[in-house]
Formats: C-alpha cells, structure tokens, sequence
C-alpha cells in the first residue's frame, strides 16, 4: 500500500521557521489595504508607487489587490469587515495634479489626509546605487517601525499644531504593523527597518511633514577583514555559482596570500582594504550567542580553569560583535498633512493646516453636525420599517395567492371584454389583439373593416 504524502508547504512556519516563531502571523496582526482610487485614471508612477507601498507593508497586506474602474471606496470599506482590515491606505491625484495619500482607520476612521510633495520609486533608489539589494526574505516579516521626533516638547491644546494631533498620528502609525516582543522575537526576522521622521520646522509653524524610507537591515561580523568574507562567500557558493560577486578573487599575481589579507598591491603599496575589518564601532552591536551549551561537570569546570579556558567555564556567554548596515529599499515619501476627519473619509474636520475657525464657528458646525446625524438616523429607521413592511406584505401575497388556477373558458372572455390600451407595458398586446379581431368576424363587422382599411 502506498504511503500517505504528509503535507508541509502549507502548515505556517514550514519554510520559515523563524518567521513563525516570532508570532508574526497571529490573527490580531494588523492589515492593511493599499488602494488606488480612480485606478486608471492616477497614472503609471502612482500605480507603482502603490505597488511599492504594498512591499512595504508585507506581509500583512493584501499584495496581489486588482482595482478597478467601477469600485468605489464603499466597496473597499463593507469588505474591511470580513476580510479583517484594519488600515487603509488610499493614493488618488487631485485635478490639479497632486498626489495625495490618506491613511484611515477602518472602518470608522479617523482619516489623515496627506499630500505626497516629493516621492521616488524603488526602482529609482534601486538605479542610484552601486550594489543594489533585491528582494528576498525580508519581506516574509514586517518592519521594524522607528519614529522620530513625532511629539514636540512645547506642544499644548492651543498649538498650531495640537499635541492631541501628534498622539493621534504616533497611535496610527504604531498600530499599522504588529508590536514586537524584546523577550521573545528572534532577532534575524528584524530584517527591514521604515524610518518616519518628522522634519525640525519654525517655532510652531502649523506644518506636520514626515520623511518616509525603507531599508534593508544587515550584519556582518567585525574583526574580520574584507578579503578574508570574500574568500569564505566563495568557497561557500562556489558548488552553485549563484552569484558572479562571490566568485574567488584572482591571487595569481600574488607571492603569497598574506598580500591579499593585507591589501598590498603590485607596487607593494597598501591599499585601504584593510579597511575592511571595519573599525569604525559607531554602528556595532553586541549579540549573545543563543546556542545551547555543553554543561560541564565540577571536576572538569576546575581542570578548565587550571587551563585557563576561561571561555569554557559554566555560565558564561559567547557575545560577539557585529557591525549594522542599512540598504534602502525604497520608495521615498515626502508626506505634509493637510487634513484629518473624524470618519472614514467623511464626516468632521477635527483639523485643517489652511482653513482656521472661531470658538462660534466651531460650535455651529457641531449643532449642524448634530442636526445632519439626527437626520439621517431617522431616515434610516424609515427605510428600515419601510423594507419590513414589504416583506410582510410580500409573504402576505404569498400565502393568499390563487392567480393561476383560471380555466382557458374565463380567460377568453376576460381578453374579448377589454380593449387593447387596457394592458400594461409588459402585457400581451399581441394576444389582445387576435382575441379582438377574432370576435369582429364572428359579428360580421371585420368585412366591413376591411373594406375601410382598402379604401384608405
């Protein structure tokens, strides 16, 4: 009998572990929807630079979304519900040719406008380096969220730029991708890093402009010059030849080894390669090793230490230090909120950088505001017993209905007793008609009419 094939493509976690472990794909993570309204209408660039955004906020978000011409932004939002979306992120062009982004809680909002001043696509950033990082495994894990400068010290209720505002847009953005757990998430699925940082601007100015960019997050080990990484890479991949950077480097102008290792030319120069041991330390961590060690006894902890193996004694850990580096991935987003609402792309303006209203202003739109939610409440109680109402009658006439059960006697009489302009728009005129024609002859007036249609 054949063996039963055990499925593990499917089971989370199957092809990367590290990704499971680190309780990413839980069903209280966040998702987002990345939108493009109006598609078709926004252009070539935004429609990339939708799919951009929705790189970065992988994986929680719907990647292979398909808009189209007729769907409305009330579409999207009965399907939040259902589909367990939490964000949207909407890109539209104005008439004037700007591009704006709003971010909205859904489904009930808030909604912060924000006009997308300067932006540059990943393949722009991707143009303008010299070793350009694809995509790989970092998108199986969501980015690290660093936040910058997003409250002022001095802010207070009467600022151009309220302090409630700067919580309100830290909540929204900390709420776009899962927290992250020091104690218990991996360090190697902290792969990405999206920066916002708000830029320094006058003395309460009423301005509110974000920096968006998005890296790649890599570590080397320090210590270890760059020649001898470069020969280890190759020896590692030189079975695959998957990649032409990792092929071994040509030492035969060489006398020896020692004069790669220490970066000296032909000329018997040397080169900065050794710089490669990375001396800088700005950028270096340190990490423990989490491997599990070999507990060692008593009497060979002792013999260890008449050795002077301090490494090998119990408790202590391998730390070892590695140097940060930080690859953007793009795009770029020069973002300046204009406006926020209290709904879902409708409703109360809580704050606008260019229109300012009075305390009296304020207080009269909120009885408007008031008297237009009244409204429309009532009317939705009418519709609701208005479609109530229907439906009873509907079975009502359903119960009672005996229509069908007329002999062919009765309905012959009933089409000779009526005229033609009697029926409806959907009735059978046609059979109207032959039933009159057909009781003129039988009383001899269809001869004489037809002597007055000749003679016509």
């Amino acid at each position: 009998m054949a063996r039963r094939r055990t499925k593990k493509r499917t089971h989370v976690g199957a092809n990367n572990p590290e990704t499971a472990a680190a309780g990413h794909a839980t069903a209280r993570d966040p998702k987002s929807m990345v939108i493009r309204i109006g598609a078709g209408e926004v252009g070539s660039s935004i429609s990339q630079l939708a799919t951009d955004v929705r790189k970065v906020m992988e994986p929680g978000t719907a990647s292979r979304l398909k808009e189209r011409r007729a769907n409305r932004l009330k579409d999207y939002v009965v399907m939040c519900g259902p589909l367990g979306v939490t964000h949207m992120m909407l890109f539209s062009r104005s008439e004037g040719g700007n591009t704006n982004l709003r971010v909205a809680l859904a489904p009930r909002g808030p909604t912060m406008h924000f006009r997308v001043e300067k932006y540059s696509l990943c393949k722009d950033v991707q143009r303008s380096q010299k070793h350009p990082r694809g995509g790989g495994k970092e998108f199986l894990a969501p980015p690290l969220l660093v936040m910058n400068n997003f409250s002022s010290p001095g802010a207070d209720a009467k600022s151009k730029v309220p302090k409630h505002l700067e919580s309100l847009a830290t909540t929204t953005f900390q709420s776009l991708f899962p927290p992250i757990n020091p104690q218990v998430t991996p360090l190697k699925t902290i792969r990405r890093v999206l920066l916002l940082n708000r830029e320094k601007s006058e003395a309460d100015d009423g301005t509110f402009i974000l920096n968006f960019r998005h890296y790649a997050l890599t570590t080397r080990s320090t210590g270890v010059s760059k020649q001898l990484r470069r020969i280890n890479a190759a020896e590692r991949f030189m079975a695959t030849k998957s990649s032409r950077q990792n092929k071994m480097p040509n030492l035969g102008k060489l006398e020896d080894i020692a004069d790669y290792m220490m970066g000296e030319n032909e000329d018997g120069y040397t080169t900065d390669a050794t710089s490669g041991s990375e001396v800088d330390t700005d950028a270096e961590v340190e990490v423990a090793d989490a491997a599990p060690r070999r507990v060692l006894s008593t009497k060979a902890r002792l013999a260890a230490e008449q050795r002077g193996e301090a490494e090998a004694a119990e408790g202590e850990e391998n730390v070892e230090r590695r140097r940060v580096k930080l690859v953007e991935l793009g795009p770029r987003m020069r973002l300046r909120l204009t406006k926020v609402e209290e709904g879902m792309c409708s409703g109360k303006v809580m704050w606008h950088e260019y229109v300012h209203k009075s305390r009296e202003e304020i207080k009269e739109l909120e009885k408007r505001w008031e008297k237009r939610t009244r409204e429309k409440e009532a009317r939705r109680k009418e519709q609701k017993a208005n479609v109530e109402k229907k439906k009873a009658a509907k079975a009502a006439n359903k119960k009672s209905g005996d229509g069908e059960d007329d002999d062919d006697d009765e309905e012959d009489e009933y089409y000779s007793g009526m005229e033609v302009d009697e029926f409806d728009s959907e009735g059978l005129a046609g059979d109207a008609e032959y039933k009159v024609n057909e009781q003129m002859e039988e009383d001899g007036e269809w001869e004489d009419e037809k002597e007055e249609i000749d003679r016509r």
